[in-house]
């Protein structure tokens, strides 16, 4: 069963990723908010950290992806491993800057797709890579089914054709992780990933984006015209199953989504944190032993938005937990990044509200804005519920649109 409490082992973990948001992330925050495009150089000395963390086969504080537990039986009783240890410093680095931990080289959401996904002999030759992962088109948005970038197969090579955009990390990683269909009269079965590394020809970056939030990231639009990609850089098998459908490279979704909700979290937990801070120096005491409704209005919406942040918390605990455990978590991943995304745009919108925090002498302002994409990007609120309906429901996808 699982333990709400964090797992006594991840101590230095969190404490590693805290002291870096504390002491690195949150001094330049504004710096890189303002300086839009502009690599932030002070992350490179973090890089080697986190690689180490990550290859300890016990998960780092970055974005990488980690690979799902097999389903050996002998294997019993309750496990704290690599999905729940990158979830808690994911939240950590995010209280610090969440447009900086996306800018941390290798630790691109790319990253997880591979380490979901790909095999033994392709998680060796891809390591040490910075790979973003590009699955939005001009023509859909939520709707990955909808692929239209296809990847035709001559000889030892697969050549892509398409576009891309809102890639997070398209400019400045080594490589992307492309979603491309084989066959489109096949419909979703035929969707497949491809790692198509930085400087294959026909593999154009045609512009980055200028954004609401995140703006310490870059976000790029990606084009390949006739971009020849070895057959070995496909990930997962080739091979076209219509009974099993779109389940294989959805898989990556299982382990990003609590990824994106322990963004939020982080997020969230800044905005309340500095929340309470101004609320008790304005002399507005929030109080957990008297009933909200007996308390200062500030006060009583505080504890309103604290409860719906504890609630997200704890259901994206629950998804990596999950992971970790060799249970299915589908469910619960779509569940954590439905309600993390909705909560951090609520959260962030009444702390700027109830303390003023419009401008930016503080961070408050920036936090609003950052949070608005963790609701939208790995799938929209929208997507989540629908994705939530089905599991409960036991309805397909054809079944319920």
């Amino acid at each position: 069963m699982i333990n709400l409490e964090v797992p006594k082992k991840a101590g230095a973990l969190i404490n590693q990723a805290y002291q870096a948001a504390a002491e690195v992330f949150r001094p330049i925050s504004r710096k890189y908010d303002r300086a839009e495009h502009t690599y932030p150089a002070e992350l490179d000395m973090f890089a080697a950290l986190l690689d180490g963390l990550n290859s300890s086969g016990e998960g780092g504080a970055g974005a990488a992806g980690v690979r799902r537990s097999g389903s050996d039986e002998s294997a019993k009783g309750n496990r704290n491993g690599a999905n729940l240890n990158v979830v808690l410093g994911t939240i950590e680095m995010c209280w610090g800057d969440v447009g900086l931990l996306l800018s941390m080289p290798r630790q691109g959401l790319g990253n997880a797709a591979i380490g979901s996904v790909a095999t033994d002999e392709q998680l060796e030759r891809f390591s040490g890579m910075w790979a973003a992962m590009a699955i939005t088109e001009p023509a859909f948005g939520s709707d990955s089914a909808a692929v239209s970038t296809t990847a035709r197969l001559d000889g030892d090579h697969y050549v892509l054709n398409g576009e891309k955009i809102f890639v997070t990390s398209g400019e400045r990683a080594d490589a992307v992780v492309v979603w491309a269909t084989l066959d489109k009269s096949k419909g979703r079965a035929a969707i497949k990933s491809f790692v198509v590394e930085k400087g294959t020809p026909g593999f154009e970056v045609v512009r980055t984006e200028h954004k609401l939030g995140i703006r310490a990231s870059d976000t790029a639009v990606l084009r390949f015209e006739n971009c020849r990609v070895p057959k070995e850089n496909l990930l997962g098998t080739p091979e076209i199953d219509t009974k099993k459908g779109f389940a294989g490279v959805m898989q990556t979704f299982d382990n990003t989504r609590p990824l994106v909700a322990a963004m939020a979290i982080g997020v969230a937990r800044a905005a309340l944190e500095e929340t309470k801070r101004i609320l008790t120096s304005a002399g507005v005491t929030i109080d957990y032993d008297r009933p909200a409704n007996a308390q200062h209005a500030a006060a009583a919406e505080f504890l309103r938005l604290e409860a719906d942040y504890e609630s997200a918390y704890l259901l994206t605990l629950e998804s990596a937990w999950m992971a970790d455990n060799r249970q299915p978590n589908s469910l619960q991943a779509s569940m954590a990044k439905a309600k993390a995304g909705r909560s951090v745009v609520e959260i962030a919108l009444k702390c700027v509200e109830l303390t003023g925090a419009y401008s930016e002498e503080s961070l408050l302002e920036k936090w609003a804005r950052d949070a608005k994409i963790l609701d939208i990007f790995e799938g929209t609120q929208q997507i989540q519920q629908l994705i939530v309906a089905r599991r409960i429901l036991g309805k397909t996808s054809a079944e319920l649109k």
